[in-house]
């Protein structure tokens, strides 16, 4: 099939926009504002330790699981993948008392139901709904989805509810959220459901960490012909005969395409858009009103060499009054552990990750400051959030704090500054079960030849950005040619 393609931005859906289209014979190229490829999947090193920005584990990467699936077509199970102990891939700690996440269905439910045995049959409930709706998770691409827009429109917290009656198990279930923005009044159930099911499937790091993913897409375009283009930011798109047809890059540069696919944040994609027929007042306006999801402070620690062994699981911690579902913005009561895979094969663990959610009203004072000149008021602020990560991981950790050799931050201005990300937004625009056809958005845009693709659709997360991207690449080659990429029948 003929035909030009530019993709801005090269974030993980960009990127696989950009595979699924140059394997298919379009004359593929992808442009990125930053020096470096990979938006989220980015990894920095300091010293002898490597940190990713945004990648910290995946779910459901085991044989027949979705994203096995996916990744597969992608080229990228050849990666160096090492599983995460299937008998506690997440260990929830609330107020000291530790609860573990095995994998598998069944697994899972036998090990919580040791801890709440009367809450056996409603975990074998959940479990099994969960099992249900990522079984379905493909259905879209052929006659059979009959529910998955049923489940955009109904509560998480409601379901949640609903099926388990005790309230520390809610909050147990709910204790690996951090992977998504908990709301009790807007979570869609079918962003609830997919997430948690794939990790239940199966955890999964990657030895190296995420930057491999990108290299591998590119690697695979450039050698089908594609381009990648680095510091080429798009600074228009322009109109003509009533599509898309081409974009400016560094406000001079011109280039055509039969289609032009966004890869970052819709409000920003119709930035690019001037007065535009397709555009409606009414569509910007929607599209500005939508909120975006809460960032990330993450404090990357560099240790010791010897101080801390390596740990092959995610360690999520709470207060004992922390209520998951209605967090105080500023009040840090999770954090999240993680421990990326040493890359010298040893047991010693080389860095950890602390993470707890940041609104960007934290640190909204500080968003006009350039990068390296936000004050010492900040350094500060930064300073007492890590001490506080740190003393709820030591709770769990002993002498973590002895371990630290370095501490690297970043907060929600990091992702706004060096990924462009609005609000610093962590998993993009928030969807809302109440209000799904206008949070949930499409791939098409009004104006032809103009496609989004990339978390602030569907689903975020790997899984979610990887489906995502075969619904926007079914835009151009139809969706018979998607369901033949993952191998569903109708």
């Amino acid at each position: 099939m003929d035909g030009s393609v530019v993709i801005i931005g090269s974030g993980l859906g960009g990127l696989e926009c950009g595979y699924i289209l140059a394997r298919h014979g379009f004359k593929v190229t992808v442009l990125e504002q930053s020096d470096r490829i990979g938006g989220c999947l980015q990894t920095f090193v300091r010293g002898r330790a490597l940190f990713d920005t945004g990648f910290h584990y995946v779910g459901g990467l085991g044989d027949g699981e979705p994203l096995n699936r996916l990744f597969s077509y992608f080229g990228l199970m050849a990666l160096p993948w090492k599983r995460l102990d299937p008998e506690c891939s997440d260990e929830v700690v609330i107020g000291g008392k530790s609860y573990p996440f095995a994998c598998g269905h069944v697994r899972f439910a036998e090990r919580l139901s040791e801890h709440f045995p009367h809450q056996k049959e409603n975990i074998l409930k959940y479990t099994s709904f969960l099992k249900n709706v990522g079984d379905h998770i493909f259905d879209a691409f052929t006659c059979r989805d009959t529910f998955s827009m049923d489940l955009f429109s109904r509560s998480a917290y409601g379901f949640l509810k609903e099926t388990i009656s005790d309230p520390l198990l809610r909050q147990v279930l709910s204790g690996t959220s951090l992977k998504m923005e908990l709301d009790a009044e807007s979570l869609p159930l079918y962003v609830f459901a997919q997430i948690h099911n794939s990790y239940i499937s199966s955890a999964w790091r990657l030895l190296g960490g995420g930057s491999q993913i990108a290299d591998s897409l590119a690697e695979d375009i450039r050698a089908m012909g594609g381009e990648i283009r680095t510091d080429a930011k798009v600074t228009a798109i322009i109109e003509a005969g009533g599509r898309a047809a081409k974009v400016e890059v560094n406000g001079g540069e011109t280039l055509d395409a039969d289609w032009i696919i966004s890869d970052i944040h819709p409000s920003a994609t119709l930035a690019l858009v001037e007065e535009s027929a397709a555009f409606r007042n009414i569509y910007r306006r929607r599209i500005s009103a939508l909120q975006n999801t809460y960032g990330m402070f993450t404090a990357n620690i560099r240790l010791k060499p010897g101080t801390l062994k390596y740990v092959n699981r995610n360690i999520f911690i709470h207060d004992q009054d922390t209520d998951l579902w209605r967090p105080v913005s500023g009040k840090t009561g999770s954090v999240m552990v993680n421990w990326p895979v040493p890359y010298d094969g040893s047991e010693d663990a080389i860095s950890l990750d602390l993470l707890t959610p940041m609104r960007w009203e934290e640190v909204a004072k500080w968003s006009g400051c350039p990068v390296g000149h936000r004050g010492e008021d900040y350094v500060e602020f930064k300073r007492l959030k890590t001490d506080r990560c740190v003393a709820m991981a030591e709770t769990v950790i002993p002498g973590l704090r002895d371990a630290i050799d370095r501490v690297y931050t970043s907060t929600p201005l990091s992702y706004g500054s060096y990924l462009a990300d609005p609000d610093g937004t962590a998993y993009g625009l928030k969807k809302d079960w109440r209000s799904p056809m206008t949070t949930v958005l499409s791939p098409k845009t009004p104006l032809p030849g103009l496609l989004l693709t990339g978390q602030n659709l569907n689903l975020h997360g790997m899984l979610g950005v990887s489906v995502t991207s075969l619904f926007t690449c079914a835009e151009i080659l139809g969706i018979d040619e998607m369901r033949n990429i993952i191998s569903v029948p109708l």
